[in-house]
């Protein structure tokens, strides 16, 4: 199908990246660390924001099991329950950002997205990431692939200080970050709800059908692709 967009918007897990990395490799290596992370980096500026920002989650929850012992312990406690917290988020790409450097961690994308994003870049279209990681986080996968450094080829990146990826809102902010009317941006993500709020936001969408994604029974009408080859 062709591809008409100046602007493109892509998720990351399910979509560019198999979600088995994510949850095979990434979560439980946030979460072996966690501890030791924060006895060495705790003073750190932007592990202090973390946890500060991580202690007002904690103070405002509601349906705690158990009141948390302490910040880690309510960290491991958001990870069971895969909880999109920014505070989580946050230290979660600190983490891993130490995992990179020591070459314990390497980015993994499917293999068309490479030659796509160089692709789109060399005919001048704006891409841009949004995920419900941080934005190192976002940065540090892309920039640590065994095809290169792939950031080169990416404008921008929005996480959930933007908005919750499943309200129409944060998809007309980004519209305005772009600089661009929603209707020439195009989103691909492999979550329905996503793409129905940046449909109704004005964007147009394609459904990622990606290998380890869930079925989608019902794709609410999203044109459905396998490959970034199909744009």
């Amino acid at each position: 199908m062709p591809l008409s967009s100046s602007g493109i918007l892509l998720d990351i897990e399910g979509t560019t990246t198999p979600v088995d990395f994510v949850y095979s490799v990434l979560f439980p290596y946030a979460r072996q660390h966690l501890r030791e992370y924060l006895a060495a980096h705790a003073a750190d500026r932007e592990v202090a924001e973390a946890l500060e920002a991580l202690k007002r989650e904690r103070d405002a929850e509601t349906t705690l099991d158990q009141r948390a012992a302490d910040l880690a312990d309510y960290a491991l406690w958001l990870m069971d329950r895969d909880r999109k917290s920014t505070g989580l988020k946050t230290l979660q790409g600190l983490i891993w950002r130490e995992g990179y450097e020591r070459g314990d961690l390497q980015g993994v994308v499917f293999p068309d997205v490479g030659p796509a994003l160089q692709r789109w870049h060399a005919e001048g279209r704006d891409v841009r990431i949004f995920s419900s990681g941080s934005v190192l986080a976002q940065r540090l996968l892309f920039s640590r692939c065994p095809e290169g450094d792939l950031t080169r080829f990416i404008r921008g990146y929005f996480d959930t200080t933007t908005g919750p990826k499943k309200e129409a809102a944060s998809y007309r902010r980004i519209a305005k970050a772009f600089d661009l009317p929603a209707a020439r941006i195009l989103f691909i993500s492999d979550v329905v709800e996503e793409l129905d709020a940046a449909r109704d936001a004005g964007m147009e969408t394609r459904l990622a059908v990606r290998p380890g994604n869930r079925p989608v029974p019902d794709p609410h009408g999203h044109s459905a692709i396998v490959s970034f080859d199909e744009l």
